[in-house]
């Protein structure tokens, strides 16, 4: 295609201003509609950084989300509540938009196709729409405390006399700095009060500069997963590629400077969950990235886990949530895959919430993440050979609450083969796991039997699930090794189908349509993709 002297109009805009939390009301504005088969705006689909500045962008190429750090605060207003309820306005965040001959500016959610990449081996995002036949591409990039984006355009019939214009306007905490071209739009964001100079963005020697920064972003990203420990050269090419994006994204949700490993670049995610980050750890320890996991376990170790669920980047305790039951286990596990010394205080795991969140209890989770030895006794032989009652045993495996066998199976079971071993377990876990298998969905499994979030499935319980399994299929005296591990790879390939174009795993997505429907990426759901492939292809 040629490109055009006067046939498309580009704007940036960013919200100013902070947004009720209301939930929705007849007052509220209100989400725009997605394109079929596609999220709908304002829910990221990636995310651009590598430890510094961190952006999620939405289906459409729009930063959704922009932080100081990966767990840090907000610089762009979106909240999860106003998402939830369909109630976002439209001029949240940073949003290119087009304007084809006379025509009204029209944001990408309005164009007839829309496609997203990453650039090979990188996180830099690349959004491509297309208008008929004019052609619009986003790409959105961040290296240490800069976003770079920059909008071109393709095709079309120019049209005398017109000339490329834009706007932006930016929320305080973010400075951006804007260079419009007939058929380019180049923005540049930093923290900071003041704006960056225009000449941080000024074509030199012919190249536009925040192509120079994305291209430094590219190769910055290139050099980092060059580092890697490789997989075993049996494992195909698909395994390959979701290994490398699973760790870019820990790059990107992991701060470089203190180790805070963010659950997602989104309003409510954007904290230290314990497990979470623990996770994160134990995936780059496995793939060699000895220096990160430190860092990840040594801020976990900071933390005072008896204060709170989840963590500001800071270390301070995010209020709204108790400490929950699997914390000091997954900080523990964390600091010896780093090789650091665990946590030494003692820790109640009884009588507080598990993974699910909701009211406390004695739950098989907790309990396997502490290392309680309650579990391994709850299925002791009785005198008569029978499994003792009670407990987290039923007849059809290992249930989520204590003495409550109604509560259903739970996939946590599969902790109790990696990362928290419990050997005596294994035949009542993997009796579980198969059993939650067997109805997975083509883009995998609920948490578990007792699940009462709907039917769409999760991508962490489906990634954990494919781990223990790979793990199992290891042992010495597995009754049928070769099941085990064709059940993880069935799990892997529903891990395929639920991860986006550009190869993020949502938190979850709608059963029947694959669609997101939760935080995207989300990096508890990588790190333990990570650690299922390295199970099946260690190198």
């Amino acid at each position: 295609m040629t490109r055009t002297r006067a046939a498309l109009a580009l704007a940036a805009a960013v919200a100013v201003g902070l947004l009720a939390l209301s939930g929705g009301s007849e007052t509220d504005p209100r989400t725009p509609a997605g394109l079929p088969g596609l999220p709908p705006p304002f829910l990221g689909t990636a995310v651009v950084g590598d430890g510094g500045l961190t952006a999620a962008v939405d289906a459409y190429g729009d930063v959704v989300d922009l932080r100081a750090g990966p767990a840090g605060p907000a610089l762009i207003d979106n909240p999860a509540e106003r998402q939830a309820a369909g109630s976002v306005d439209v001029g949240t965040g940073i949003v290119p938009q087009v304007r084809i001959g006379g025509g009204a500016a029209l944001p990408l959610w309005r164009a007839d196709s829309v496609e997203q990449r990453h650039l090979p081996g990188t996180n830099v995002v690349r959004t491509v729409a297309r208008f008929g036949a004019v052609e619009v591409r986003v790409t959105a990039a961040a290296r240490g405390d800069e976003l770079a984006l920059v909008v071109a355009t393709e095709g079309g019939s120019a049209v005398a006399g017109e000339r490329a214009v834009g706007s932006v306007q930016v929320e305080a905490e973010a400075r951006c700095a804007a260079k419009r071209r007939v058929d380019r739009l180049s923005l540049l964001c930093r923290v900071g009060r003041a704006d960056p100079p225009s000449s941080a963005i000024e074509e030199k020697g012919g190249i536009d500069q925040n192509w120079r920064l994305i291209g430094e972003a590219a190769a910055g990203d290139r050099r980092w997963l060059a580092r890697a420990r490789p997989l075993s050269a049996m494992a195909p090419d698909w395994a390959m590629e979701m290994y490398g994006r699973s760790l870019l994204t820990l790059r990107a949700l992991t701060d470089a400077r203190s180790g805070a490993a963010s659950a997602g670049a989104r309003d409510g995610w954007a904290y230290v969950w314990p497990r979470d980050a623990g996770t994160v750890a134990l995936a780059f320890a496995t793939a060699g990235y000895t220096e990160e996991a430190r860092r990840v376990a040594s801020f976990l170790l900071g933390l005072d886990l008896d204060a709170a669920a989840r963590f500001h980047g800071d270390g301070t305790p995010v209020p709204g949530r108790g400490p929950q039951g699997d914390a000091n286990g997954w900080v523990s596990a964390a600091a010896g895959a780093a090789g650091l010394p665990p946590p030494s205080h003692p820790y109640a795991w009884r009588d507080r919430p598990d993974y699910q969140e909701g009211e406390p209890g004695d739950y098989l989770a907790n309990a396997i993440a502490s290392g309680a030895p309650w579990v391994v006794r709850a299925i002791a032989p009785t005198t008569h050979g029978a499994e003792k009652a009670g407990g987290v045993v039923s007849p059809r495996g290992l249930v989520r609450r204590a003495g409550d066998p109604a509560s259903g199976l739970d996939s946590a079971a599969a902790w109790a083969v990696r990362p928290f071993p419990r050997p005596a377990l294994y035949p009542q876990v993997r009796r579980t796991l198969l059993r939650l298998a067997a109805d997975q969905t083509r883009f995998g499994i609920t948490p578990g039997e007792g699940w009462s979030g709907g039917v769409d499935p999760w991508t962490a319980p489906t990634a954990w699930t494919a781990w223990a399994l790979a793990a199992l299929a290891g042992v010495p005296d597995s009754p049928d090794p070769a099941a085990d591990r064709r059940a993880a790879l069935r799990l892997l390939a529903d891990l395929r189908r639920a991860a986006t174009p550009a190869g993020a795993l949502p938190e979850r997505v709608d059963a029947r349509s694959g669609v997101p429907r939760s935080t995207t990426p989300l990096p508890w759901s990588h790190a333990f993709t990570i650690l299922a492939l390295r199970q099946l292809w260690p190198a």
